[in-house]
């Protein structure tokens, strides 16, 4: 195989939904990948977030081939051990009562979304279902996740969507109290707009909301798909806001490279589902759920502080180019706004040089795995200073 075949092939047999970038990736390892050409490439993007730890990571890969050669798949209608270690390990740690494995974050969410509806219909009947969105959100590419994302470019051709959602503008508590009437089950937020710019809400924005749900009996969810799972430095974004929302649903970084997707669910939530109520055939998969508990063994106090300390240094970095007006994000989760250069073209220039970054609107967009070595984030803001500093 080659990259000219590999193209071929790609353009041949695979749905025209993507507009790839002229990349080949052959293999990887730590947070280094090469094509078929036997270029190297320094990994900003983590595959949009997933690889926490990299390209193929020593101890998830070894309990990734362990379990697959041990118990691949069941379904839910038996117990197995995976998934009960992965569930324990989450609850410990975040404080949540109880969890649902899903396939991905637009399942999260879609379980989320269910979950605050069936609470609201158990208690106040059907009259009392809508849920609030945030201008400039994004939560998925299902019907219904789309229907709960606040960006109609997301929108087009779709119609007609799920029912039940309306948009408050993101920081504005007046906005969100005019859209809270009778009908409202639940407030659904990212607490970092990823797609929408990597935006992040103000702290005491989201305290008001979850003060709000608190006080009129709403379901809190927060999106934590692309936030969670060490990406800001602490476990759960949620932390660095000073809140516990009644639902958190993760994906991406949790699984480390394989699709796994999360409901956490506090004590009073994680008894609204019953049997029958939500399921998934792959939820919970053996294979996947090894794979996310070395992930969790992985995020240490130690590593989560490097996260901090490489965000710092990375915001040191960026900030004293010229051509950088501002950074924003929380820890290894960046959105980099430029002067004069178009984001796209900054991507282009970057990967022509060695180094895979993202683009959220008009920024540049940074995921780099949590624990890049100091070496191959050094190589990789050289890289990004040399395009940015250049005539392209």
């Amino acid at each position: 195989m080659n990259s000219d075949k590999l193209k071929k092939n790609d353009a041949n047999c695979i749905a025209n939904t993507y507009a790839r970038f002229d990349v080949c990736i052959k293999q990887g390892k730590g947070s280094t990948c090469e094509d078929y050409d036997g270029k190297r490439y320094i990994d900003f993007s983590s595959g949009i977030g997933v690889n926490s730890l990299g390209f193929c990571d020593e101890s998830w890969s070894k309990a990734v081939c362990k379990q697959a050669k041990k118990l691949n798949h069941t379904s839910n209608l038996f117990y197995t051990a995976p998934d009960v270690k992965l569930a324990k390990k989450l609850c410990t740690r975040t404080g949540y009562d109880k969890v649902f494995f899903a396939n991905s974050g637009a399942e999260a969410n879609e379980g989320a979304i269910k979950l605050a509806r069936k609470k609201s219909f158990d208690k106040y009947g059907s009259n009392r279902s809508t849920i609030i969105s945030l201008v400039n959100s994004f939560h998925g590419r299902t019907v219904t996740t789309l229907s709960a994302t606040g960006q109609d470019v997301f929108h087009n051709y779709f119609y007609p969507f799920t029912e039940g959602f309306v948009f408050a503008k993101a920081n504005d508590l007046d906005d969100l109290k005019q859209k809270l009437d009778d009908s409202v089950c639940g407030i659904l937020c990212e607490l970092i707009q990823g797609e929408g710019g990597v935006i992040p809400l103000d702290k005491e924005y989201v305290q008001a909301v979850a003060k709000l749900c608190e006080e009129h009996d709403l379901t809190f969810i927060v999106d934590e798909v692309q936030t969670g799972i060490g990406r800001t430095g602490t476990l759960l974004c949620s932390e660095q806001y000073g809140v516990r929302p009644n639902v958190t649903t993760l994906a991406k970084g949790l699984g480390g490279g394989l699709p796994i997707g999360a409901v956490l669910m506090d004590e009073q939530s994680s008894q609204v589902l019953g049997y029958g109520d939500h399921a998934t055939t792959f939820g919970g998969n053996p294979i996947v759920c090894a794979g996310a508990n070395a992930v969790l063994d992985a995020l240490t106090p130690e590593l989560l502080e490097g996260v901090s300390q490489r965000s710092d240094y990375i915001r040191r970095v960026l900030e004293s180019i010229d051509e950088v007006e501002a950074v924003d994000g929380i820890g290894l989760m960046l959105g980099v706004t430029l002067k004069t250069k178009k984001s796209v073209e900054v991507l282009r220039a970057c990967a022509k040089s060695g180094l895979l970054v993202l683009t959220a609107k008009h920024k540049i967009r940074l995921l780099p795995p949590l624990n890049i070595s100091w070496m191959e984030l050094e190589q990789g803001l050289e890289i990004l200073k040399d395009v940015l500093c250049s005539s392209v």
